[in-house]
């Protein structure tokens, strides 16, 4: 099977993280199939052995990672996706290939694919393999942090999960999770109130890592500063109803919603200031995010509402977490889109209402281990003095390879003899798995690289295959090299 046949058959598969059960199941009978040595961990990682083909039995193993997860997102109206349908189209004498209305899972199911097809082809020349496939990648990467120290024996990695075609990676920033849990009281509903449902919608949304430096709206964060404004400056004694937004911790939210009761006298007030903010957004955001809109429209409800207080914390706490780049490293151009010039970022991905709390995530990145964890305590310490729980959901360290190792000298001299260019050596401003297995197994040396993925993490993900398929040739040519 060659990787693409592949690709569309895992596409069929669910695999959001911390629930790949039934992709582990397959790759665990694709080995079977083929009678290949695996194993699988308590989280669900599997990695699956091949032997060395004849005359490489002397050279070190080679280790090919991948993750099996996915971020499941989709515009309003259609269903988070389970099963994922990939249309294939050209654009400018290049072939892409795309879902409908929701993310597409390129990222990473294009590198488990390409690591599954090595695997089907008899005809490869290789070292020795240890195809690693991990959980939860796209979440808390607890498929990696918690692998058993003797689950792989190579030291060499090549890691396919790299999303820029022309790049090969060579480092990131390390990541901090967090979740707030904020806690809430409700009152019976004042009278001579009215209830409205305030929306923003039809914002990109995107990777917060990949496209944190692209100005990306953060529907969240337009949404709780609207409602804080309508407080603070308008004097509309406004109560929450409901309030949420977002559906990965890695992903920019490009849609909130909130439910709201305000008096009755103040609907002219408050429908005005909604058609503020929407031209206002609308022109801050013309060139970069230009479908997002603010909206409301009367609605109805007649039950309890969230108190004064509890209200105001919620959105005061998220309109004082900073969203985006927060601060950018010198000597690099900071221009609009190039992540690697973000130094440490922010991100809100997820509000979620419980019955009594609130949940809000955080996600802070940095290639200074120290800004991160200084940014980290900060948002902690915000929510803490709102009467908020914290718990940490992951924390992996930023990851630095040595750019002279003979291992990514050589795969940059590959690129070059198979298709007539060396890849830029970058850092990237998300973290990788690079940073646990660094940590877990010593000595281990990583080199990164991709095909071409559009606003990955998003509705609107798309994927070269003819990038692809380049990088496949390459892959290949390192096999028989290494």
């Amino acid at each position: 099977m060659n990787y693409f046949d592949i690709f569309k058959e895992i596409c069929t598969i669910p695999r959001p993280s911390h629930h790949e059960e039934r992709i582990a199941d397959y790759l665990c009978e694709f080995a079977e199939r083929r009678g290949l040595e695996w194993r699988r961990s308590a989280n669900h990682c599997v990695v699956i052995r091949k032997a060395a083909s004849p005359g490489y039995e002397d050279r070190e193993p080679l280790v090919i990672l991948n993750h099996m997860d996915m971020v499941c997102v989709a515009e309003a109206g259609y269903d988070v996706p389970g099963k994922v349908t990939p249309i294939e189209y050209e654009e400018n004498g290049e072939r892409w290939l795309r879902a409908n209305h929701t993310s597409l899972g390129a990222d990473n199911g294009i590198g488990l694919s390409m690591a599954l097809a090595i695997l089907d082809d008899d005809t490869l020349s290789h070292p020795a393999l240890e195809v690693l496939s991990t959980t939860c990648e796209e979440d808390d990467m607890s498929g990696a942090s918690n692998l058993p120290e003797d689950f792989i024996k190579g030291r060499r990695v090549l890691n396919l999960d790299s999303e820029a075609y022309d790049e090969i990676t060579v480092g990131s920033a390390g990541a901090h999770i967090q979740l707030a849990h904020l806690p809430y009281h409700r009152i019976a509903m004042p009278n001579g109130y009215v209830a409205y449902t305030v929306e923003t919608n039809w914002g990109k949304g995107g990777h917060s890592g990949v496209d944190i430096n692209s100005g990306r709206a953060n529907a969240i964060k337009i949404l709780a500063n609207l409602l804080l404004v309508a407080i603070r400056q308008t004097n509309i004694k406004l109560y929450l109803v409901s309030f949420e937004g977002g559906q990965a911790y890695s992903a920019i939210p490009g849609e909130a919603t909130a439910k709201v009761v305000i008096p009755r006298g103040d609907i002219e007030a408050f429908e005005t200031l909604v058609a503020q903010c929407n031209d206002a957004v609308l022109a801050q955001y013309s060139k970069t995010d230009p479908k997002i809109e603010v909206v409301c429209e009367p609605s109805v409800w007649h039950s309890t509402v969230i108190n004064e207080e509890g209200t105001h914390l919620l959105l005061a706490c998220i309109n004082g977490i900073p969203t985006g780049p927060v601060e950018m490293r010198e000597g690099m151009e900071a221009q609009e889109g190039n992540s690697s010039a973000v130094l440490t970022s922010n991100n809100i991905g997820i509000v979620k209402q419980g019955r009594e709390m609130f949940t809000i995530s955080t996600h802070t990145r940095s290639f200074s281990n120290e800004k991160m964890a200084a940014l980290a305590t900060n948002i902690s310490q915000i929510f803490t003095l709102a009467g908020a729980e914290m718990e940490t959901v992951m924390h992996v360290s930023a990851w630095q390879e040595d750019v002279e190792h003979p291992l990514i000298r050589h795969t940059m001299q590959t690129f070059d003899k198979v298709l007539g260019f060396q890849p830029r050596p970058v850092e990237m401003h998300f973290a990788l798995e690079a940073g646990y297995f660094t940590e877990r197994f010593p000595g281990i040396h990583i080199a990164s690289i991709g095909p071409r993925i559009i606003n990955p993490h998003s509705t609107t993900e798309h994927v070269s295959l003819t990038s692809a398929d380049n990088i496949w040739k390459v892959v290949v040519e390192l096999l028989k090299t290494l």
